[in-house]
């Protein structure tokens, strides 16, 4: 095994390597789409992800005084091709990954970058996301979550919900209002909370698809937050969540596209193992359908590469992260209710590839239900797209 890495590999020499590490040491049993899938823990997706950083296929793009592997935007890319097309689990530790570390770089002071970056990327810390509450969604301005100040530090107290992943969590990235609700998108705070202080208490939602460690709530009681846990300015915590949100928007998953196609290969395979579904890749309807599914992901694809160039030349990519979003979740959607559609008339007695495909697109349709939702409802970033793309007026 392949760890750490030259800085002088080619595109091309780097995505050998990615490839080759992955077929080396992808743990038997972890592709959703080959036989003998088993789901893995916890555990193994941790220890599998803290290997693939010491593979520098995480934290491509972060500074190697951090952990990172110092490299461009354009490997991070191709390292993202290479491992959407296996049918990987998703990452226990996104948040982290996606949405704190680079939030970190962008406002965290000196020791903040040095405490937690490196414990991001080593799996050694999981991160958890406080932004909506339960009358602020995607509308964060409408968020009542209070820091008030004590001595140097923060007390902090409110209630935050769709927390994914707060019991495993060991910080919580946390936005809270330091000034009056009229003050909107001002007087918004960042911090990093540690879920162990005292204040706070997490209870689980239990979600479509029963899986463990999810969705939570959680409240805070008069939580204790030292001035060393404050991320940025008292005042800077919106503008910084919307600048890194705009460009994580755009580059988080940019696997998605190709394990989308992965899926849909899954789909097709699975329909020819099995002589009732067999007849519907003839079928005319299902042939269109499934086409429609190969262009909404192109779509997708052809969607990346030029904001990895736009970001990689130092443009402001804007409302482009919007339209990527919005497209792909929607589209996603609609592939996961076809698959569903098609393997719901399979074979009473159907060969075990076509039980596991119909288990696997079981939990793609019910997660799929969120995706529309998470990270700004499909109506936020139309929202969006109308005001920073069109420019039209806004409406009463």
């Amino acid at each position: 095994m392949m760890d750490g890495m030259h800085h002088d590999l080619s595109g091309e020499a780097f995505r050998a390597h990615v490839r080759d590490w992955l077929s080396a040491n992808v743990p038997p049993g972890f592709l959703a789409d080959a036989p003998g899938y088993t789901t893995p823990t916890l555990q193994q997706c941790r220890d599998f992800e803290a290997a693939m950083h010491r593979a520098g296929l995480a934290g491509i793009t972060w500074p190697r005084a951090y952990g990172g592997h110092g490299r461009t935007l354009r490997e991070h890319l191709v390292a993202n091709q290479e491992i959407g097309r296996l049918a990987l689990p998703e990452s226990v530790s996104s948040i982290g990954k996606e949405l704190a570390g680079p939030i970190i770089l962008a406002i965290g002071t000196e020791e903040q970058k040095q405490r937690y970056l490196p414990a991001i990327l080593e799996m050694r810390e999981m991160w958890c996301q406080g932004f909506s509450e339960p009358e602020a969604g995607s509308d964060l301005a409408g968020l009542r979550t209070r820091a008030t100040r004590d001595g140097a530090g923060w007390r902090i107290t409110g209630q935050k919900i769709w927390t994914s992943g707060a019991a495993k969590a060991a910080r919580c990235l946390l936005l809270a209002r330091t000034g009056p609700l009229e003050d909107r998108h001002k007087g918004l705070a960042l911090f990093a909370v540690p879920m162990d202080a005292p204040g706070i208490r997490v209870r689980p939602i239990r979600q479509i698809n029963d899986k463990d460690g999810g969705f939570a709530e959680v409240f805070l009681d008069d939580v204790p937050v030292g001035p060393e846990d404050a991320l940025g300015a008292p005042d800077e915590g919106w503008n910084a969540a919307i600048r890194v949100l705009g460009i994580e928007r755009a580059t988080n998953r940019m696997y998605r596209a190709w394990r989308f196609e992965n899926e849909l290969r899954h789909l097709v395979a699975a329909c020819r193992q099995d002589p009732a579904l067999a007849p519907l890749l003839r079928d005319g309807a299902y042939r269109q359908r499934i086409a429609a599914t190969l262009v909404d992901i192109e779509m997708v694809k052809g969607n990346v590469e030029p904001v990895v160039e736009a970001l990689v030349a130092g443009e402001a990519i804007g409302a482009r992260g919007s339209l990527m979003k919005l497209h792909w979740s929607e589209a996603h959607q609609r592939f996961a209710a076809l698959a569903m559609e098609i393997l719901g008339m399979a074979s009473p007695d159907a060969p075990p590839p076509v039980l596991q495909a119909q288990k696997r697109f079981k939990d793609i349709y019910l997660q799929a239900r969120a995706e529309t939702i998470y990270a700004g409802t499909t109506e936020i970033q139309l929202g969006i797209i109308a005001d920073r793309v069109l420019n039209l007026p806004r409406g009463k």
